[in-house]
């Protein structure tokens, strides 16, 4: 069976890439993303994402998976980005579903310096909801789920790859 590796132990994201690669063994790795807990940009998200798929091991499919959020126009959105590198160093990118967050939440994200899930457990009084829902599934009364986010993100790496794959 071949291998994928992800950049993380997050749950949501593992599951997230089991249900898109299912012929492949996936193999979470706690690594360091060497951006902010909180990236607040798409620059410092992608780089996230780029980062923890570098950390992997070479001998399989590698996914980098990152979550930030971005100003844009005095809105702050939720934003999701992917990267899949393959066994010969090609990269493949893509990014997710956009939403903006409630406005009390720029301050303490960009001003304060604080994790969006800290906030997130907060504004809805439970605990670990990256683990869960994520603030998409909140801010979407559940219609949408962090894992969907990235249920989305993984196909579109993956079908870049294999798109790739057989040219």
């Amino acid at each position: 069976m071949r291998k994928c590796y992800v950049g993380s132990q997050n749950r949501v994201k593992l599951l997230a890439v089991k249900r898109v690669l299912k012929n492949y063994e996936v193999i979470g790795f706690e690594v360091n993303s060497q951006v902010s807990k909180q990236p607040k940009s798409d620059l410092e998200t992608i780089q996230g994402a780029v980062n923890r798929a570098l950390c992997l091991p070479k001998d399989g499919l590698r996914i980098g998976l990152e979550a930030g959020v971005q100003l844009h126009e005095e809105r702050l959105f939720l934003v999701n980005w992917g990267v899949l590198i393959d066994e010969y160093e090609h990269q493949y990118m893509a990014g997710g579903t956009r939403i903006p967050l409630p406005d009390f939440m720029k301050e303490a994200l960009l001003e304060q310096g604080r994790e969006l899930a800290e906030v997130m457990d907060e504004y809805t009084h439970s605990s670990n909801i990256r683990q869960k829902q994520g603030a998409i599934g909140v801010f979407t009364n559940n219609l949408v789920k962090r894992e969907d986010i990235f249920i989305h993100i993984v196909k579109l790496l993956y079908g870049q790859y294999k798109r790739g794959e057989n040219e």
